[in-house]
């Protein structure tokens, strides 16, 4: 089987034309410089830039969201090292493809001392069988393994091959990122749409990227099909509009800036909701919320705050729940965290509400802050040592 990452003599100068592949794959950076987020792994300094640039790449797990980078990083590592390069499928490949592999690759290292690397692409599809064929090549260095997947490789990869594979967790594309490939790819006239004269609005330009949800894929090959798709001007311009853009990626705009009146006037009325034991209200906001791309932290932070300050002593497991809330949504991420959101929501609409804490509180402080300050009363002292140990 032909390495797909690799290409033979004859094809090293031929590029693929314009529109025979999707833009996220014709768009894949060629280098780590161009290679846009992950700065926390990646950027100079960083142990895996400095492993792939002094090619010392240890075997590695690279776990995180669809359309973060997972496979061209390993295409990038490809035109890098000076190892033979071979890719597998999690899902297509069998025990058959992984022994010809790990045989040829200690063959290499006895006749020529050539290492090899194996990518293995969404690699928590081989079951435990399929994944001890490769433990004792990568244990003896015959082979250095990178293994990507959506999954969390701790729960769906053996255990014994991640604890010989150093694992890095990618994150998903910023809205900012998003929009620098975006501007990337209708500048670029050999792989983009530059050829394509194309006029993007700036809140055309943000909706693909936040709806997107830090999948570059997704975002790049929206902005084709709606690009492909509107017909251009009489001067020859495409203008790609807010409307295009909902139509490529088949979700409306919400009019909400997560840094303006909208964000702030949004979350007022989430809270009043609660506030007023006005279930459905509530639960509107907090759809409209997330639906715009709201930080679903950020939701999680107010819902405790507001089991603390407005439930508070009226029922003391509403913080608690908020809490356990709060560490559901960082463990399962967007889209499943709306449910324990809407759980916590409708809880706090739903339970009785007390601000006592919150007002004695507010009345402490502003005692402090306008009257001389207190001294400790002698019988709420510590008494455990001497008043003055000096003396």
């Amino acid at each position: 089987m032909d390495d797909l990452f690799e290409p033979t003599e004859e094809t090293k100068a031929v590029k693929p034309p314009t529109g025979a592949s999707p833009l996220a794959a014709r768009m894949r950076p060629q280098s780590l410089d161009e290679f846009v987020g992950q700065e926390h792994i990646l950027a100079p300094g960083k142990l895996l830039r400095r492993a792939i640039e002094a090619d010392r790449l240890p075997s590695v797990i690279l776990s995180g969201p669809p359309g973060t980078g997972k496979t061209t990083l390993a295409q990038i590592i490809a035109g890098m090292t000076g190892a033979k390069f071979e890719r597998l499928s999690g899902v297509e490949s069998n025990v058959a493809d992984m022994r010809r592999v790990v045989a040829a690759a200690a063959n290499r290292v006895r006749t020529s001392g050539q290492k090899t690397i194996l990518f293995v692409d969404e690699i928590h599809h081989f079951n435990k069988a399929q994944q001890d064929v490769l433990l004792p090549d990568v244990e003896s260095g015959n082979l250095r393994l990178i293994g990507a997947t959506t999954y969390n490789p701790f729960f769906y990869v053996n255990s014994a091959l991640v604890s010989r594979s150093q694992v890095f967790q990618l994150e998903s594309l910023k809205v900012e990122q998003l929009e620098q490939l975006i501007d990337r790819a209708l500048a670029d006239e050999e792989r983009g749409l530059g050829k394509h004269r194309v006029q993007i609005d700036p809140e055309a330009r943000r909706h693909l990227a936040t709806i997107s949800d830090g999948d570059g894929r997704k975002c790049l090959n929206a902005l084709e099909i709606g690009v492909l798709t509107t017909p251009p001007d009489a001067a020859g311009v495409v203008h790609f509009t807010l409307e295009a853009a909902e139509q490529s990626i088949q979700q409306k705009a919400i009019v909400y800036d997560r840094a303006g009146d909208a964000h702030y006037d949004t979350i007022s009325a989430f809270i009043k909701s609660m506030r007023g034991s006005d279930e459905k209200g509530a639960i509107y906001w907090l759809a409209k919320m997330l639906h715009a791309g709201e930080d679903f932290r950020f939701v999680a932070r107010r819902i405790v705050i507001f089991a603390s300050e407005d439930v508070g002593l009226a029922d003391p497991e509403a913080l608690p729940l908020a809490i356990a809330t709060q560490q559901a949504v960082e463990f399962v991420g967007m889209p499943e965290a709306r449910i324990p959101l809407a759980h916590a929501t409708a809880y706090m609409c739903r339970a009785k509400k007390s601000r006592e804490a919150y007002d004695a509180l507010g009345a402490a402080t502003e005692e402090i802050e306008s009257e001389q300050t207190a001294r400790v009363p002698e019988r709420l002292k510590n008494k455990h040592f001497p008043v003055n140990p000096e003396k």
